[in-house]
């Protein structure tokens, strides 16, 4: 096979370096708790990736779902995306608060989030193809006045690329996947050119609510064709709709706003409801890029995600049983781990190389 030229190899780590932009979600903060999502980026290359409430994803690239899968399961939960062994614990009504590592700018979208009942043996072990999702919250089109206008993307990339969604009161209690997901339009003029980002978390929801609302199977969300899906966003739009079932009664898209983070927990296993939780001060670090260069300079403004000064929040341990343990912490090396990444990356670059006819 002949070897790459320096500006073909260049284009092609500019080509790949553009997908890994497209960013993950690092975290889910929910009262002040938290916890961290799946790496596709990291975990995969890990001897022992830790147990976390986030589902697995093959998206090592950071990369995204075409219309074209609409029908498959990659969908659901993203590429190749298994159970998560874990969960996080909210109540009705409280807020679940999503930290993305990035997420550029040029990506205009709707964000999206849907929650789908698993059934009273959790969502550890549930089919993802069973799971029927009802839509909790959208931000589709903002203001389209100005092409390519501003989108519920940008809203995001505002509150320091996270977004807060609301738990619907009236939700019945039990075990719940939290699906939260970004379509990226910038491409969407032509046909198989959105691109969708989802991903997804297991939670168990408690309080007293007494709905359950039908929901729609992952795979039968959206078509290619759908107006919300091929859609010219590079013109004045006056409206724009959004994909997806419409919100079920009871939810309500919120105003966004940060979470501060008093602490880390571990995903829960089994049936506990208490979240463990790192009990120091130093544990209590967002994951945020925003957050971590805020940390660095010692300077947290009101409009970043940061570190809580006051003492750390001390919180019921789990039940010491075998089903209520908490997941351990990783043993794989960080440091080689990085180093697969990086390997990764190379090859996801001549794999771009490829795909562009380059060499």
């Amino acid at each position: 096979m002949p070897s790459l030229s320096s500006k073909t190899l260049l284009s092609a780590l500019a080509g790949a370096a553009s997908v890994a932009a497209h960013g993950h979600v690092n975290n889910i903060v929910i009262n002040g708790l938290s916890y961290q999502a799946y790496d596709p980026t990291v975990f995969p290359y890990m001897a022992s990736p830790p147990v976390v409430a986030g589902w697995t994803s093959g998206n090592t690239d950071n990369g995204f779902v075409a219309p074209d899968a609409f029908a498959s399961g990659d969908i659901i939960c993203h590429k190749d995306a298994t159970n998560a062994k874990g969960h996080a614990v909210v109540a009705a009504g409280d807020k679940v608060f999503i930290q993305w590592n990035s997420w550029p700018e040029s990506h205009k979208g709707p964000v999206l989030d849907y929650l789908a009942n698993c059934g009273s043996s959790g969502c550890e072990t549930v089919d993802k193809t069973a799971l029927e999702f009802f839509k909790i919250d959208e931000v589709g089109l903002i203001d389209g006045s100005s092409a390519p206008g501003t989108w519920g993307s940008d809203q995001l990339i505002a509150n320091n690329n996270s977004w807060m969604v609301q738990i619907p009161a009236n939700i019945a209690p039990g075990f719940y996947v939290l699906r939260h997901e970004i379509i990226a339009l910038h491409s969407a003029g032509q046909e198989n050119g959105a691109q969708n980002y989802p991903v997804c978390f297991n939670l168990q929801v408690t309080g007293s609510g007494t709905e359950s609302p039908a929901g729609v199977f992952g795979q039968s969300l959206y078509t290619p064709t759908d107006p919300g899906i091929l859609v010219n966003i590079y013109q004045s739009l006056s409206s724009y709709t959004i994909p997806g079932p419409a919100l079920i009664d009871g939810a309500s898209s919120i105003a966004q706003g940060t979470s501060a983070i008093t602490a880390s927990a571990t995903a829960i296993t089994g049936s506990a409801t208490a979240a463990p939780a790192q009990t120091t001060a130093t544990s209590a670090v967002a994951t945020s890029a925003a957050a971590t260069s805020a940390a660095a300079t010692s300077t947290v403004s009101s409009s970043v995600v940061g570190v809580s000064s006051s003492a750390p929040v001390t919180t019921a341990a789990p039940v010491a049983s075998a089903t209520t343990s908490a997941a351990s912490s990783p043993t794989g090396c960080p440091g080689a781990a990085k180093r697969r990444a990086r390997r990764a990356a190379r090859r996801a670059a001549r794999r771009h190389a490829r795909d562009l006819g380059l060499n």
